[in-house]
């Protein structure tokens, strides 16, 4: 027995997984065969997605992930795309499906095609333990590549929900995470390379971060981000000398005078300041 005995019972014993990719029944009859596999005739063999939905909250970056039902493994949110179904639509349609939320911040960040990235031998072991079909395993067994999509979001405006193949849909601490199936945790080191790399042209800033935030959340955001501290005075001197924050008054908490001032970003300013390179350097 292997841990992916568990999760592939889980998925062929499933009655529908939410608005997702599966439909899927017992196995013991001949109807239920035939609607099943016609199912997967409309899907596009081979291809995957997964999503990296990236959060900030406690002065740490968060990633949303899935636990699996009756394991201690976990996964990234992530489905198959449909023969009439472009893939950003279906990259949109597992995203929503998982917070609640459409309109954000989404786009493709890496393809992910390492013939080794699924351990073949403890798959196969679990394949051959479970009574199924053959072209369902057939469709299980064959290689998969899997595009990545990078989302980011404000954790405060999400709503996660597990499908039905997952008992927890949580964001974890992107420092502590827990254990991953297959080449999730490396996919997940890809999506944190791209933010630090794209922070002078993508809205990273004002997607991970609510409407006001203080000076030390967003310095906090971009040491996240960049992996490295930077010096508070200096900090706040050229973020301020680019004019993309508007100041609102003090918290009131403790007293006026001990209280930091809120900002948020003027939107226009900052997207026109993308264009340009914003400064934050990454190394």
């Amino acid at each position: 027995m292997c841990k992916y005995d568990t999760i592939l019972r889980n998925i062929f014993n499933v009655c529908k997984l939410h608005n997702d990719f599966l439909y899927i029944s017992q196995m013991n009859d001949e109807n239920t065969t035939n609607k099943y596999d016609f199912y997967f005739d409309n899907l596009i063999p081979g291809q995957s997605i997964d999503c990296v939905i990236i959060g900030f909250e406690n002065e740490e970056l968060q990633v949303l992930v899935l636990k699996w039902k009756g394991t201690n493994s976990w996964s990234l949110p992530g489905g198959f795309i449909q023969l009439n179904e472009d893939m950003d639509t279906a990259a949109v349609r597992i995203l929503k499906s998982r917070t609640g939320l459409s309109n954000i911040f989404l786009e493709q960040f890496y393809t992910f095609g390492n013939k080794d990235r699924r351990n073949e031998i403890e798959l196969m072991a679990g394949l051959k333990i479970i009574d199924m079909n053959t072209s369902l395993a057939q469709w299980f067994k064959q290689r998969f590549i899997s595009t990545g999509y990078l989302s980011l979001v404000n954790i405060k405006n999400c709503d996660p929900k597990p499908d039905l193949l997952s008992e927890a849909c949580e964001w974890k601490a992107v420092g502590r995470l827990p254990e991953l199936i297959f080449d999730h945790e490396n996919i997940i080191k890809k999506a944190l390379e791209h933010i630090k790399i794209q922070i002078n042209y993508l809205p990273v800033l004002m997607s991970l971060l609510p409407e006001k935030f203080t000076m030390k959340t967003l310095q906090k955001l971009i040491e996240s981000i960049l992996q490295r501290g930077l010096d508070r005075g200096n900090f706040q001197k050229k973020i301020l000398k680019l004019q993309i924050l508007e100041r609102h008054e003090k918290q009131m908490q403790g007293g006026a005078h001990k209280a930091p001032y809120l900002y948020s970003f003027n939107r226009k300013k900052y997207l026109d300041y993308l264009n340009l390179d914003i400064g934050f350097v990454h190394r």
